[in-house]
């Protein structure tokens, strides 16, 4: 099939817009120009793809389920010209592509993107924030030139580099009676309404091993998907919430209703470190921005 790419942006552009004239406008073709386009297509795939009357556009049948298609196929071109423009650039300048736990975001990645940007100033970041399975995943697979997740150390696709290991803490409102605690052993939470993160994040898994090989078992009273959502509810007064040190609620922020109490016996923690599949070349920029990563890893607590 002989399909052009400029048919499957027009055919995209109606779809969107729901509009000859604005996607003609928008594609900064004419009328005519477009219809022409729009019947290549249609005989390309051997249907009707839309409805038109003199007064309204819409997908036919087909229409709606090859538009993801077409979408997806323009998409894919348009990032693969970025990806190109990226290795052909001088090494200031491209795109780095990040697959990181969403927690990374809040308090870890954003100083060392300003020293980045400043750095380099032409260059362009995209931050996937997945949960830690997608994001080895988008490893994997080349989506993302490397990663920050607590997977992947007994991963033989991916070199797993550390950067620092922090503690699982809770979470609780000012006013709650646990909150003049400094810490508190995990079989203390029995009793308390705990809110905690669904499985598919990681951390769930992680907290629930080691609980497990002390025989344990964390009890909950609300689940969530997400830290923010935990979080909203721990200010509501529904609970407590179990979540990672750096997902901790910052004072600076406007966040000094909550107090974040050290879990002990065990102390449960988790390994973040650089991910990167095995035989990749990254490109200078994404070279720079993980030195820059390893540059700022917390220095090792002396033995003792």
């Amino acid at each position: 099939m002989n399909t052009d790419l400029l048919d499957l942006r027009a055919f995209v552009a109606i779809a969107d817009l729901g509009s000859f004239v604005a996607a003609a406008q928008l594609l900064a073709i004419s009328q005519p120009a477009l219809s022409r386009r729009i019947r290549s297509l249609e005989q390309t795939v051997s249907t009707p793809l839309l409805e038109r009357t003199t007064r309204h556009v819409a997908l036919t049948r087909a229409g709606s389920d090859f538009l993801p298609r077409a979408r997806g196929m323009v998409e894919e071109f348009e990032s693969s010209v970025l990806a190109i423009r990226a290795l052909a650039a001088p090494p200031a300048a491209g795109i780095v592509t990040l697959a990181v736990v969403p927690t990374v975001v809040f308090r870890f990645l954003p100083p060392i993107l300003t020293r980045f940007a400043a750095a380099f100033p032409r260059a362009r970041v995209r931050i996937l924030d997945m949960v830690a399975r997608e994001g080895m995943e988008a490893v994997r697979q080349g989506e993302a030139d490397f990663g920050i997740n607590f997977l992947g150390a007994a991963d033989p696709e991916v070199e797993f580099t550390p950067l620092l290991t922090e503690p699982f803490v809770l979470a609780c409102r000012r006013d709650h009676p646990l909150a003049a605690r400094r810490e508190l052993s995990w079989a203390e939470l029995a009793g308390e309404r705990v809110v905690i993160i669904g499985r598919t994040g990681g951390d769930r898994m992680l907290i629930d091993d080691a609980l497990a090989r002390h025989g344990a078992t964390l009890d909950w009273s609300y689940e969530v998907m997400h830290t923010s959502g935990a979080l909203e509810l721990v200010r509501a007064g529904l609970g407590v919430t179990v979540l990672p040190d750096l997902a901790r609620p910052a004072p600076e922020k406007g966040e000094s209703e909550l107090v974040t109490l050290r879990l002990v016996a065990p102390e449960v923690t988790r390994t973040l470190g650089i991910v990167r599949r095995h035989g990749t070349l990254p490109t200078p920029p994404a070279v720079r921005l993980m030195e820059m990563l390893l540059a700022a890893r917390p220095a090792s607590p002396p033995a003792t």
